[in-house]
């Protein structure tokens, strides 16, 4: 009957350290769930990682794309520059915005000119290159939005 007893004590001291470990670990956990609802780790990934490594992305590129001209073009570049921003910061060219009575430089007109030229801005060139891309995709019939 002892050893019975004993027994019974045995499993009950089990029972209760097993509770008590299972409190703890849920403690843990709760925790631990609470401080990642606070600071979300998808928000985080998806609004600081993702952004900061596509800036990264496209930099890379746009050196890529200015590195690979041949030393002609380069110079060619620089003259073109040149003359089309003094083109787009004379002021009967500037654009008028809220709060700048003089206007501002005419983006627009100094890519135009860019590209007229037979030297694209990065950006320009990128937005060709989709074109074109969209263009051969719906040759082929698949659906371009």
């Amino acid at each position: 009957m002892k050893s019975m007893a004993n027994a019974i004590l045995n499993l009950k001291e089990r029972n209760i350290m097993q509770i008590r470990t299972a409190k703890i670990r849920l403690l843990i956990l709760t925790g631990i769930g609470i401080f990642l609802s606070g600071c979300s780790i998808s928000d985080w990934y998806n609004g600081y990682y993702v952004e900061r490594s596509a800036v990264k992305g496209a930099q890379k590129d746009r050196d890529n794309y200015y590195n690979s001209e041949s030393p002609e073009k380069q110079e060619l570049r620089k003259q073109n520059d040149k003359y089309c921003s003094d083109l787009a910061h004379k002021p009967e060219n500037r654009v008028a915005r809220a709060g700048y009575p003089n206007g501002v430089w005419n983006q627009p007109m100094f890519e135009i000119c860019m590209k007229n030229r037979g030297t694209p801005t990065y950006g320009a060139w990128a937005s060709m290159q989709k074109k074109k891309h969209d263009e051969e995709l719906r040759a082929k019939g698949k659906r371009v939005m």
